[in-house]
């Protein structure tokens, strides 16, 4: 999963992009709300934690301008507004969520999870396809009944992949939910974690569709 992180504070955007990598999401971290129109037209997110008080465009023009322009993107709110009338006027301008600073790392993240939920109209945390399910809290991989640890990585093309499974998912597509701005990509870096991953879950479980992408097979 991509997330775009708009918060000018040094301090807490550090710790919030460290977190949420730490819990397999790539994040891409602004400081500047002018630049936010041109990164939500480049890159396809996943959802947007939006900070309100920022130097160039405030938060709530940044959520007015993602609303007009028909996104339905996932709106997390984080701000040191804590008044009513603040979380009121953010959630009815087109708000899915709103915390108010000093808040858990912890507790945005089950708000980020809870919206992404929402929004693959998933009602739990686990991914289940066939003996294969993925604890999206816990990052817990069981397979026929067996616990499976996978690096970080492994997991987001996992997640990928089963987001919308028996679906085409093209290579362009897993390096969008791997990778933020500032990590350098090698050509075939995704083809070697598919290889990675069929060594633990059979050579039938990913179908490659040369010249298009991936899909998962159902395992029994």
């Amino acid at each position: 999963m991509r997330l775009l992180l708009i918060e000018d504070d040094p301090l807490i955007g550090d710790m919030i992009k460290d977190h949420l990598h730490d819990e397999c999401y790539a994040v891409d971290w602004l400081r500047d709300g002018s630049h936010a129109e041109l990164a939500l037209q480049i890159c396809a997110y996943d959802l947007l934690v939006l900070d309100l008080g920022l130097p160039g465009k405030t938060g709530m023009e940044i959520l007015h301008a993602t609303r007009l322009s028909g996104q339905n993107l996932p709106v997390m709110i984080i701000s040191g507004h804590h008044t009513k009338s603040a979380r009121i006027e953010a959630l009815d301008a087109g708000a899915d969520g709103y915390l108010v600073k000093p808040f858990d790392l912890d507790e945005l993240e089950a708000r980020i999870r809870a919206l992404l939920r929402r929004g693959s109209s998933r009602t739990s945390s686990t991914i289940t396809h066939g003996s294969l399910t993925l604890n999206l809290t816990s990052h817990e991989i069981t397979f026929r009944g067996h616990l499976v640890k996978l690096p970080r990585r492994q997991f987001s093309v996992l997640r990928a992949l089963l987001d919308e499974p028996g679906c085409v998912v093209s290579k362009r597509q897993i390096e969008e939910k791997l990778y933020c701005w500032d990590t350098e990509v090698q050509s075939n870096t995704v083809d070697a974690h598919i290889y990675q991953l069929r060594k633990k879950f059979g050579s039938k479980f990913i179908e490659t569709l040369r010249g298009v992408g991936y899909k998962v097979r159902l395992l029994s």
